[in-house]
């Protein structure tokens, strides 16, 4: 018996859509399938005291060792895939109907004269068609309601058929032209077997060729101004169409396919592919890729490609036709097409014996579809990057790693990563991400506007780099100062206790250092980091960049970079701190860069309005450049007179009062940074 806290998933890695869920057993099997409109919020239900769950729910938890999802877009879209995998799974625990009997079919009774559509549950027999199975028989009901408008094939009883043929009036439905009545002769025999065989032949998938003849025969209409014909055959094209639309995971054309969906970060992908058959899904897999090598995301399609059937069945390159097609279907779609497009699509034809297409879906219910497994792939990545980075091994190890690549006394508990952003010099803003035990604290994120030497932004990155770390660090030495005065102050008991508690919870202290420090960039910026700490007189906090062309570890004073394997947890664990420091910078940055400034040096100035200082800043490039320019290079600027450059120029250089840039030596808190702006 399995304890379902074994492989419960943490709470935050389960996404809030709608979706279906499998649980497997020790040997991978499936042994129960389900759906859920919120995922986190039903599976969470399966986890509780295993004394308040059913028996029933009791043995299947403890009977599974494994618990995984697919996100779909829409509550009917779980609704379809949770019984094509009933069907293709059979799992053990799915609770049967009250009656006992099985799933309901739509049956089509083609082995009788006269065909008639109906529900049907238990054995099957030889000769009739069979479609679904359905949750319930009210979702077959209406199905079946919406297509006899246009299919208006026999639904009625043996009993009832021939009592209307004794009586030669047709029943309600022949009445209300839900049936062809063929009990009666308005429809042959042999019409109406044509008629249920063009049902199936919809219901299986085949639809767009009835649609474009009812569209067809509707603008035929309207042409010979038969409106109220033109009308019924568009309520027909309606109905088929909202059938259509009850289940986006199921293809209306009956492709097959395999759907690929790819997401990326610097250090892996996650693919995504539903297997689709006959236009409904019938399989789900799912790959985590480590980016060892610089790829693009055509080369990374590639490899897929060549990876997934590569290892098709054994028996696909015999002469077995279905199993060579069942191997490779007709299409594949992907998120971009591989460079060797030619190469892999001959390649693939071999395979299946005949042509296959790879293409990217542009429009319609295939890219909705793609779409679909995109998210998966998107969910699948999170929780990969979750997992991995919640697991305390994993996180020792990473740290660990680092301080042996660092040549560091001990494990790095608190780290601090830099990162700049900024647009051609304007908006500049930094930022300050914190992870301790190898966990990010976001409480503790800091952000900072750059300001420079002349309160006007830094001249490069380097520059931005060494005034972030020396304000962050004179801050340090500053509450390092204050927080032995207080030490001082209690000792002595001139302050009360609670008072001395409300100072120790002062979120903006920073009285103790980090054990590394990590900025986003090579040698230039490391030697700008190590240049601000050294002016301040601080050499106990370790220093090291990451630079993101080639992943290379850059330490103070070094010429060489520190080369980390790429499947190593400690580059891993950098990477992820860089990329957070950069996430964090860009936001603040889009922040400023769209509400503009406050406290520009051009605001104020007679004449100059927010298009002509954007003009302004577009001519020169920065407001530094500008102050460098005369009267007449500035009215040189397309629609600037005499006059208002005049009043430009004097407002840089006569002394005009301007308000002065945000930007102190306090570090503001992540949750302030609305003040930055």
């Amino acid at each position: 018996m399995a304890d379902p806290s074994t492989y419960r998933p943490a709470p935050g890695e389960i996404p809030t859509n709608p979706g279906v869920y499998r649980f497997r057993d020790k040997d991978g099997r499936v042994i129960y399938v389900g759906k859920a409109k919120n995922l986190r919020s039903r599976l969470s239900n399966y986890f509780q005291d295993l004394s308040v769950l059913h028996p029933r729910t009791q043995t299947m938890v403890t009977t599974a060792s494994a618990v995984e999802w697919t996100v779909v877009n829409t509550e009917v879209e779980a609704l379809s895939l949770e019984y094509s995998w009933i069907k293709e799974f059979d799992p053990r625990f799915n609770v049967k109907y009250k009656d006992d009997k099985s799933y309901p079919y739509l049956m089509v009774t083609m082995s009788e004269v006269v065909p008639r559509a109906q529900v049907m549950r238990g054995a099957k027999k030889a000769g009739n068609r069979y479609f679904g199975p359905f949750g319930h028989a009210w979702a077959i009901r209406e199905t079946l309601d919406q297509l006899l408008r246009v299919f208006p094939i026999r639904t009625c009883s043996s009993g009832v058929y021939n009592r209307a043929q004794r009586s030669g009036r047709p029943c309600l439905l022949g009445y209300i032209d839900k049936c062809s009545a063929p009990c009666v002769g308005r429809i042959s025999e042999e019409d109406h077997r044509q008629l249920a065989e063009d049902f199936c032949d919809f219901v299986a998938g085949d639809t767009g060729r009835f649609i474009k003849k009812i569209e067809e025969r509707m603008r035929a209409a309207a042409a010979e101004l038969d409106f109220e014909t033109a009308a019924r055959l568009r309520d027909d094209v309606n109905a088929l169409k909202r059938t259509l639309e009850r289940n986006a995971v199921v293809l209306s054309d009956a492709t097959d396919a395999d759907i690929f969906a790819l997401h990326s970060d610097e250090l892996e992908a996650a693919v995504q592919v539903f297997h689709v058959r006959g236009g409904r899904i019938r399989g789900q897999r799912g790959w985590i890729v480590e980016k060892v090598e610089d790829l693009s995301d055509a080369e990374l399609v590639e490899r897929l490609l060549q990876q997934v059937y590569s290892e098709a069945p054994a028996g696909v390159q015999h002469e077995d036709v279905k199993q060579r097609q069942s191997a490779v279907p007709r299409e594949v779609l992907v998120p971009v097409l591989p460079e060797d497009l030619a190469e892999i699509t001959t390649w693939l034809s071999d395979i299946r014996g005949s042509a296959v297409t790879v293409k990217v879906p542009q429009r319609g219910e295939k890219a909705e579809l793609a779409k679909t497994v995109l998210t998966n792939a998107q969910q699948a990545l999170a929780l990969h990057r979750t997992r991995r980075s919640s697991d305390l091994t994993t996180r020792s190890q990473g740290l660990r790693e680092i301080q042996e690549a660092l040549g560091l006394d001990s494990a790095p508990l608190r780290i601090e990563c830099y990162d700049v952003s900024h647009n051609q010099g304007t908006y500049q803003s930094a930022s300050m991400v914190v992870f301790e035990d190898g966990l990010a604290k976001k409480n503790q994120y800091r952000l900072f506007n750059v300001r420079g030497p002349e309160g006007e932004g830094a001249r490069d990155d380097t520059a931005a780099m060494y005034e972030v770390i020396h304000r962050r660090f004179k801050r340090y030495l500053k509450d390092q100062e204050r927080a032995s005065e207080d030490e001082l102050i209690v000792s002595s008991g001139e302050i009360s206790m609670d008072e001395d508690e409300a100072l120790a919870q002062d979120p903006k202290r920073f009285a103790y250092a980090p054990s590394l420090v990590v900025v986003d960039g090579g040698q230039p910026q490391v030697a700008a980091a190590h240049r601000a700490l050294g002016d301040l007189g601080i050499t106990d906090v370790a220093l090291c960049g990451l630079a993101k062309r080639l992943e290379e570890v850059w330490l103070p004073d070094d010429d060489y970079p520190v080369i980390l394997k790429r499947s190593s947890e400690g580059l891993y664990m950098l990477q992820r701190l860089r990329d957070e420091a950069h996430r964090f910078a860009i936001t603040a940055h889009r922040k400023r860069r769209s509400a503009g400034m406050v406290n520009s040096a051009l605001d104020g100035i007679k004449g100059l309005g927010p298009a002509k200082q954007k003009a302004l800043l577009k001519h020169f490039g920065s407001v530094k450049n500008l102050k460098k320019a005369t009267v007449q290079d500035i009215a040189a600027v397309p629609g600037f007179a005499q006059k208002t450059a005049q009043n430009v120029f004097d407002a840089l250089h006569v002394g005009k009062d301007k308000p002065v840039p945000v930007g102190a030596d306090s570090v503001p808190e992540a949750s302030e940074a609305a003040d930055l702006e």
